[in-house]
């Protein structure tokens, strides 16, 4: 694969990296999909694996659309070293991921620059980066296993000093239960798919069933289940007021499996915030994510994008330096 010069008309790839799938996206200077696929993610298999199947699909989609690739963007569960692209930390489910160097791995395989967030942070700029209307100011909230979240202040991305700007899940103040860091009362106790399955649990003693599932019982009218989702839907709307009281952000996305129960959740949340308004009086919007399953591979095809612009114009200054001192 080479290596365009042009951002206006190479090909961006979005690598969506998870435990059970892995998702790419080839998308234009404009964010328009050209082509996407994906495959099983052999997580079990470690991290050189998983960087192969990556590459794989990618040169796969590259090879049917017949573009030239610019930059890769990688979306990816765990947490990482911004400056080496390395995995620093990860669940259970990726073996042999924690101390992978896949910024690197995937600059040997694919030939071209890479940029890598995490998951939740490529979902949230999936969802704004190619939307002419979208607010500079945006709160994203994931809800799957965990709780995540992220930050875009003035368009602009925010990991905080330590990668962890953003991350709402794990704030205390919602309840008296251990949540899954250990600590107690953080928001993850009641959002989560995992949490919403032991808070049913707790109330029926049935055990094992998924918020999916869950929330099929919530639509036929089982009440317990229905105060799960309420509960999940409260804490999450005071959450999120917080949020916009202290940054005063007024749009917040919601993605993840648990936001295709928004049924059962925004009447809580609607409630919540006739009460909970931010102080500012302009109403605070949260609403469901509209990007779907390409969220996070959209969110790594823009960061993509941007790495090669910069990329690009350092290597411009670079040659201007270089012609400036040899004059």
């Amino acid at each position: 694969m080479t290596h365009t010069a042009d951002t206006h008309t190479g090909v961006f790839a979005g690598i969506d990296i998870g435990g059970t799938k892995i998702a790419v996206v080839l998308v234009d200077a404009a964010g328009d999909i050209l082509a996407r696929g994906s495959a099983v993610a052999p997580a079990k298999e470690g991290g050189e694996a998983m960087a192969t199947t990556a590459a794989r699909l990618t040169a796969d989609l590259l090879g049917e659309s017949g573009g030239t690739l610019g930059a890769a963007g990688v979306g990816a569960a765990g947490v990482f070293d911004y400056d080496t692209g390395v995995v620093t930390a990860a669940s259970s489910t990726f073996v042999d991921w924690v101390g992978f160097p896949l910024r690197t791995r995937l600059e040997e395989l694919l030939g071209v620059p890479i940029a890598i967030e995490n998951d939740v942070n490529a979902f949230l700029l999936g969802e704004v980066a190619f939307d002419a209307h979208a607010e500079p100011d945006a709160f994203g909230v994931m809800l799957g296993t965990g709780v995540g979240g992220a930050l875009i202040l003035d368009g602009t991305l925010r990991r905080g000093a330590r990668g962890g700007a953003g991350e709402i899940g794990h704030t205390p103040g919602y309840s008296d239960l251990v949540c899954t860091c250990k600590q107690t009362g953080h928001l993850e106790t009641l959002a989560s798919g995992t949490s919403i399955g032991l808070r049913y649990a707790e109330r029926t003693g049935a055990s094992g069933l998924t918020a999916k599932e869950i929330a099929d019982r919530a639509r036929a009218g089982d009440a317990d289940a229905r105060a799960v989702f309420a509960n999940a839907g409260r804490a999450l709307a005071l959450a999120c007021a917080s949020m916009s009281t202290l940054l005063d952000v007024a749009e917040v996305i919601v993605g993840g499996g648990v936001s295709h129960a928004w049924d059962l959740l925004s009447p809580a949340m609607d409630e919540t915030l006739r009460t909970a308004a931010p102080i500012t009086g302009t109403p605070l919007r949260i609403q469901r994510a509209k990007r779907g399953g390409d969220a996070v591979a959209l969110g790594a095809a823009a960061s993509a994008q941007k790495l090669l612009r910069a990329t690009l114009a350092q290597a411009q200054s670079n040659t201007q330096t270089r012609e400036g001192a040899a004059r």
